[in-house]
């Protein structure tokens, strides 16, 4: 079971930083229709995790329109800080150790979702501040013909050879949860832990000189493009891109290992449309919603919503054998020292 609170000195402070609440505050929500009823979401970019039709369909079942929303997990965070005492999303969307800053910082309440007996131990909060909706895997999104005829890279380390300078692209660590995320992952691929990132700092080091593409959003159409050939992101957005899309994209998981992680949303506390935002959070968990996720390539929260149809067409379970869960406190207790590290050392 996760640790209900963590200490003050765990909250974003130079994690985000001023840059990422700047950007929180200009990053816009889609408007939707004044007259229509609404819920504000924080992070719900269409691009990310297909949640275009998610929110599509909450719109058709509900009629309740929740605009699009581009911020990232570190954005998002920065703006519910910002507007603490009066809020404007209803509920949000979080990379699973943001929630439980967000638990910690007193920008989310409690709520017990209509699927909350479904969601397996250790992938909710015990009184409701958050919970997991689905999960990724992370690994190479890559762009087969962007590559100009290079092989497809199959490990942490091959990305640092000269052959792909200026071909590797990750989010931004001090920003987005999945650049975090990343982090983690090879740190813990080659050999560290969550008290050291001596790894992933070496290893970002030795990227820098590919001269690396870095964006702080959702980068899902630049990889389509081309412009970006590999990123480092979560397979959802991958095999989407292969299967909706009909993109020449593969995904790789990495020989020397990576992490799953999951997605987690609450609602915010003293949001201006809570009985809307109960009722996404209650769609999203639903046979429908979970279902939609699974048909996006995320792993359910409820595994029954995923078809062995759709199961079939993610890569194999010994590739998938590579990947180990995150242990979400302990990442979130290693994300302040990790940030003011890469800060110093690799920006």
């Amino acid at each position: 079971m996760f640790k209900p609170f963590l200490p003050a000195r765990l909250l974003l402070g130079a994690a985000f930083g001023a840059a990422a609440l700047a950007a929180a505050l200009t990053a816009t929500v889609t408007p939707a229709t004044a007259a229509e009823p609404t819920a504000i979401c924080y992070n719900c970019p269409p691009e990310w995790a297909d949640w275009a039709s998610q929110l599509k369909a909450i719109k058709a079942d509900l009629g309740i329109a929740v605009p699009f929303d581009n911020k990232n997990s570190g954005q998002a965070m920065a703006a519910m800080l910002a507007e603490k005492d009066k809020p404007v999303a209803d509920v949000v969307y979080l990379g699973g150790p943001v929630g439980i800053q967000a638990k910690a910082a007193g920008v989310v309440t409690p709520y017990k979702p209509a699927g909350w007996a479904d969601i397996p131990d250790g992938m909710k909060d015990a009184d409701g501040s958050w919970f997991a909706i689905h999960s990724g895997t992370l690994g190479f999104f890559v762009n087969t013909e962007a590559l100009g005829g290079k092989p497809v890279p199959q490990s942490w380390a091959d990305l640092l050879k000269p052959d792909y300078s200026g071909m590797v692209g990750y989010l931004d660590p001090t920003s987005a949860a999945v650049g975090y995320v990343g982090a983690v992952a090879v740190n813990l691929a080659l050999g560290g832990d969550y008290g050291s990132f001596d790894k992933a700092v070496g290893w970002f080091k030795e990227l820098q000189k590919n001269q690396p593409i870095v964006p702080k959003q959702t980068s899902y159409a630049r990889v389509l493009s081309g412009e970006i050939p590999i990123l480092i992101d979560y397979d959802f957005n991958a095999y989407r891109a292969k299967y909706t899309d009909k993109a020449p994209v593969a995904f790789v998981i990495p020989k020397e290992g990576t992490v799953s992680v999951p997605y987690v949303m609450a609602l915010v506390k003293n949001g201006p449309n809570p009985e809307n935002g109960k009722k996404v959070l209650d769609y999203v968990l639903s046979d429908k919603g979970q279902t939609l996720w699974a048909n996006a390539f995320m792993r359910p929260v409820r595994a029954e919503a995923m078809s062995p149809e759709t199961a079939a067409k993610f890569l194999p379970a010994a590739d998938y054998a590579r990947a180990r869960p995150v242990d979400m406190v302990r990442m979130a207790e290693a994300q302040k020292g990790f940030m003011d590290r890469y800060q110093a050392e690799v920006k």
